[in-house]
């Protein structure tokens, strides 16, 4: 029978021949019923979609902390972003999921290697080495150039690549949510500082209060006015505000603590001068949450391309079914006796593809399938996870904005109520128109409202720092970014 022009040509196109082999062959691949089920949460059931009628919120500034017109603050914040070693560890992790993608990327490319080796060997004269090479020893050389190259056919190496790039910008975005989070940190831990520096300002105001009442009451008990229980009364009331004053010095000590480890200098705050409240600028933030949130939070960003990198393991996964296909060549020079290495007759060469079929596993392929569909459906729900914890944060805050404000209006009556009705006891006691019981009742109210307007004035600026990290501090995905949102994510 005469051959088909075809199979002549496949005859003599063995490469060819493989190729469509492995392309028949790749129908073979069992993958039915094994996907990912885990859905995206989106913007429009988070109850954060566009609203026509409300106005955008801008932007927030990367160095937003600034905003506070504190130059110690800023001075802190910038050593912590230097020298904190959680940030530098998360900059570390972000060069080594760099150089993994490296590492991806260079399986597109061929390889190419050269050998050298220069031996001197006995020859077994009792194997396959006939007389006189059998039991002689002899100097063996090769000098060889060899260049190999896998055909990504069914992109394998493409998706472990685009696994790589998922992590990688995960990773950089990581480093990037540590840095706003640091930031955050460093200036609420200031302004807690500042808060217990008015705390203990209040507390000495209470002292001296205290010791003058104490005056007064011996001066009454000395006239016959008081008895000794009005001045055991008065007394009491020193060594407690002592007490105070001593408790929140230890708070300010830790309070340092803290804020010297997350700047990464001991002692740094021993240096500074105490910050007081009264001395930072409030910064205005709108106080609403925006529609576009999702997209301004380098947590959620991470989480996005988490599943990004999972969804590209799940595709790696499914090319493991498949054959590799690798082209391999080599061209060089072998002898016995170095002398006649690089001699004619001693040249060599070879080329012609190699290639692997997975048929018969037990099972592990589906098995890693199956794993890699999970991890994908827990990468999902990761990010659906952390997208709510990000709106119900930013609500958070909004509402704590917006309460404090109106907590502060009535705390500034109260506190004026309280001082004034205190005035008067205190006159009425030295007129003899009241009892002590009276004073110590008036002055236990306004001590009250002088720590509670310190604490509102300080929670006022910790929800402005928080809900400044809400808002994701300012962070923007970066051009640099390699790989494309997960739009597919959830496709199996």
């Amino acid at each position: 029978m005469t051959e088909s022009f075809a199979v002549r040509a496949l005859r003599r196109t063995p490469v060819v021949a493989a190729a469509l082999a492995v392309v028949a062959l790749a129908g073979c691949a069992d993958m039915a019923g094994i996907g990912s089920h885990a859905k995206f949460r989106d913007a429009t059931t988070l109850g954060i979609a566009a609203d026509p009628a409300r106005a955008p919120v801008p932007s927030l500034d990367s160095q937003w902390w600034q905003a506070f017109g504190d130059s110690q603050l800023n001075a802190l914040v910038d050593q912590a972003v230097a020298g904190n070693p959680n940030l530098q560890v998360a900059r570390a992790r972000l060069v080594r999921a760099q150089a993994s993608a490296d590492i991806a990327g260079a399986a597109l490319l061929p390889k190419v290697g050269a050998d050298l080796n220069l031996n001197r060997q006995k020859f077994n004269s009792n194997y396959i080495y006939p007389a006189p090479l059998g039991g002689s020893t002899q100097n063996i050389g090769l000098l060889q150039l060899g260049a190999s190259w896998e055909l990504d056919f069914f992109g394998k190496n493409r998706s472990a690549l685009d696994t790589a790039l998922g992590a990688a910008n995960a990773a950089a975005a990581d480093a990037d949510a540590a840095r706003v989070l640091l930031a955050s940190n460093v200036a609420r831990s200031y302004f807690q500082w500042a808060r217990l520096n008015e705390q203990v300002e209040v507390a000495k105001r209470t002292l001296a209060q205290r010791d003058e009442t104490f005056k007064l009451v011996r001066d009454r008990v000395s006239a016959g006015l008081d008895t000794r229980l009005e001045l055991r009364q008065s007394e009491g009331g020193l060594p407690e505000a002592r007490q105070q004053i001593e408790a929140l010095n230890e708070q300010i000590a830790l309070q340092q603590h803290a804020l010297d480890a997350l700047v990464g200098q001991p002692n740094v705050s021993a240096s500074l001068k105490p910050p007081v409240l009264a001395g930072v600028k409030p910064m205005a933030l709108q106080a609403n949450i925006p529609a576009d949130l999702l997209g301004r939070r380098a947590d959620i960003a991470a989480a996005r391309w988490r599943v990004e990198a999972a969804t590209s393991d799940v595709a790696n996964a499914k090319t493991q079914f498949y054959p590799n296909v690798n082209l391999t060549a080599f061209a060089g020079f072998q002898s016995l006796g170095f002398g006649k290495l690089l001699k004619s007759g001693s040249e060599q060469w070879g080329v012609g593809p190699a290639i692997h079929l997975p048929i018969f596993e037990g099972g592990r392929l589906r098995a890693n399938l199956r794993g890699k569909s999970a991890d994908l459906d827990v990468a999902i729900e990761s990010y659906n996870a952390t997208v709510l914890d990000a709106v119900r944060d930013a609500a958070d805050q909004v509402s704590s904005a917006q309460s404090i404000v109106r907590q502060q209006t009535e705390q500034r009556a109260a506190q004026t109520a309280a001082e004034g009705a205190y005035d008067i006891a205190v006159q009425r006691y030295r007129a003899g128109l009241g009892n002590y019981l009276n004073v110590l009742t008036a002055e236990t109210a306004v001590l009250a409202q002088r720590r509670l307007a310190v604490d509102l004035a300080a929670r006022a600026l910790d929800t402005q720092v928080g809900l400044a990290r809400a808002l994701g501090g300012g962070w923007q995905l970066p051009a640099t970014a390699t790989a494309a949102a997960p739009t597919a994510a959830t496709r199996n």
